[in-house]
């Protein structure tokens, strides 16, 4: 039996403040690069669920500098058709399409290739995976640079070193980290995706890294940026949006609300291939959340404001001052608005 180490999640840390000669948050720069030909003003990429990502979602994120992977929980035409919609209202949009590891994922990338989509996302929950390594490989050998390939999920440097030579260029890490996943539950694995973060920052390959799953705000995705991270994937924090997919729903108040579910929760598995297998998610609702435009510009504020307090112009000037301190339970306590905690009947302006 390995010996256990400390592991840190976004909530344990906080960074510090450093001198900043910033004077207006118009001169931070908060874009990154997946590659030459892929920038985003955003580092923002909505994660390829079904209750997330469709055409007008993705058509949005890409008006917005930000941008989505089409999810794979349709049919190959399904799917390259809610891309060639995005693509018919904005020809120059960044999307990418998620494929498997079996089946039809070589007609799904073929289709890709004709539609002119460059980037291909192997979604699979455990990415560390003999299947991932001959899809990525197989895809390398009949396409070569063709296009960019993401893949995922990783939990340690190790997974990430793998993928990145068996020929990914960018790579999704954390794994039971998302608001309706219960793997770290259901199998007893995982590894908080802060310190995954951390951990795969230190890789010598060229290679983008994805935090992806268990942030909650803008702090977080500034955390997970400041950890070596170069883009973040969201679920939840997309998910009720008027563009995201799902039926509105209304409670006995009036209140409206939207599906939200994990990929490997059994409604999501019944209603894609009629079976469940390992269910390691779950299904809800949340409530919406109005215009997109408005929750990606939110965030991005915040992005740009935590960019600020570290004196940083850029992303790479955020991860060279970044220090992180750890906080206590008490600290993280302090550190939310603890007035409600404090006066119970105190109520919100």
């Amino acid at each position: 039996m390995q010996k256990t180490t400390n592991s840190l999640s976004y909530d344990d840390v906080l960074l510090v403040p450093k001198y900043s000669n910033i004077e207006s948050r118009k001169e931070i720069d908060i874009g990154s690069s997946l590659d030459k030909q892929i920038h985003l003003e955003v580092p923002i990429i909505a994660s390829p669920m079904d209750t997330v990502t469709n055409s007008n979602l993705s058509s949005t994120m890409a008006n917005l500098g930000a941008m989505a992977i089409m999810h794979r929980y349709n049919t190959p035409a399904d799917q390259i058709t809610q891309v060639m919609k995005v693509r018919d209202s904005n020809p120059r949009a960044n999307i990418g399409i998620a494929v498997g590891v079996s089946d039809d994922y070589r007609m799904r990338v073929k289709l890709a290739k004709q539609a002119g989509v460059r980037l291909i996302c192997f979604d699979v929950a455990h990415g560390h995976h003999v299947l991932v390594e001959r899809a990525i490989k197989a895809t390398r050998d009949e396409h070569g640079d063709l296009f960019h390939i993401m893949a995922g999920n990783v939990a340690t440097v190790e997974g990430l070193n793998d993928l990145a030579d068996w020929g990914a260029n960018s790579i999704r890490v954390g794994i039971g980290g998302g608001s309706i996943c219960s793997t770290r539950i259901q199998t007893g694995h995982g590894v908080p995706t802060f310190q995954s973060v951390l951990d795969c920052s230190q890789t010598d390959r060229d290679v983008k890294i994805i935090a992806d799953g268990g942030a909650k705000t803008s702090g977080d995705i500034v955390k997970a940026l400041a950890a070596g991270a170069d883009f973040v994937m969201l679920g939840s924090l997309l998910a009720g949006t008027t563009e995201a997919p799902g039926e509105l729903i209304y409670d006995k108040s009036g209140q409206s609300f939207k599906t939200y579910r994990g990929m490997a929760s059994s409604e999501a598995q019944i209603e894609w291939r009629g079976a469940t297998a390992s269910v390691e998610g779950i299904a809800t609702v949340i409530p919406t959340k109005g215009p997109l435009r408005d929750t990606v510009e939110s965030l991005s504020l915040g992005i740009r404001s935590g960019f600020s307090y570290s004196g940083a112009r850029n992303l790479a000037e955020l991860q060279a001052k970044a220090k992180f301190v750890k906080q206590t339970v008490a600290g993280q306590s302090e550190s939310a608005t603890h007035i409600l905690a404090r006066w119970p009947n105190a109520r919100r302006a």
